[in-house]
């Protein structure tokens, strides 16, 4: 399913529902349930791996001085843990490869 500009979790749902025969209402518990189980994983510090997909990891970012883009004065920017995505190579060769048709 291609959708220009993006896909919601509503579209998401949706085709969930239509490609497994289930109710809206199910899906959309499936669709929950899956993106709930990777936000509690990684704030349990776990690495999510989908084998051909990709992995979900945690990086930690520093404390560190910024800057206030309006004022100019000096910030500090407490340290924080950043979600980061990483392809697996099976979704980055689909990615690469001409669409069939």
């Amino acid at each position: 399913m291609a959708i220009k500009g993006g896909m919601t979790k509503a579209e998401l749902v949706d085709e969930v529902a239509k490609t497994t025969q289930l109710t809206k209402k199910h899906a959309e518990i499936i669709v929950n349930t899956v993106f709930d189980s990777i936000v509690h994983s990684l704030r349990e510090g776990e690495k999510i791996e989908l084998r051909g997909f990709g992995s979900f990891r945690i990086r930690n970012r520093g404390a560190r001085i910024g800057r206030n883009p309006k004022t100019g004065d000096k910030v500090r920017v407490p340290p924080k843990r950043i979600p980061y995505f990483k392809p697996g190579k099976e979704l980055r060769e689909l990615l690469n490869t001409p669409p069939k048709g």
